[in-house]
């Protein structure tokens, strides 16, 4: 018989994809920064063309806040990624793997799932 098991998938932390963390935690931070001037612009055209309404300045207002939490939040993964020490294992993702399982299976190693090590692009160790 097969079952879906919950698989995670950890990162080991090197130079190189501390860099890749990095750079793409700024990409995201610079199009968030972009959105926010995207509807701080469109605001002030509403509010020139004098047809600004209560609830679409709220509306406005309440996008440029959530960006801004966003890039916030960002920033807290950035201070935290220069404070992990190299060789650390972050949790990536979780992913659905079949398991094939039969009579007399010992359901305590079933159970406690799998955990997939990647270092640097490559699985580097099945546990």
């Amino acid at each position: 018989m097969q079952i879906i098991q919950t698989v995670t998938v950890k990162q080991v932390l090197t130079e190189n994809s501390k860099s890749k963390l990095l750079s793409n935690y700024e990409w995201k931070k610079q199009q968030l920064q972009k959105e926010c001037d995207q509807f701080k612009f469109e605001m002030k055209k509403w509010e020139k063309a004098k047809k600004a309404q209560s609830n679409l300045k709220t509306y406005f207002d309440k996008e440029i806040q959530s960006r801004n939490e966003k890039i916030k939040l960002l920033d807290f993964q950035i201070e935290q990624l220069h404070m992990l020490p190299l060789g650390s294992e972050l949790k990536e993702k979780e992913v659905q793997a079949l398991v094939m399982i039969e009579k007399g299976d010992r359901w305590d190693s079933i159970e406690n799932g799998k955990t997939i090590i990647i270092k640097d692009g490559i699985i580097d160790e099945i546990r």
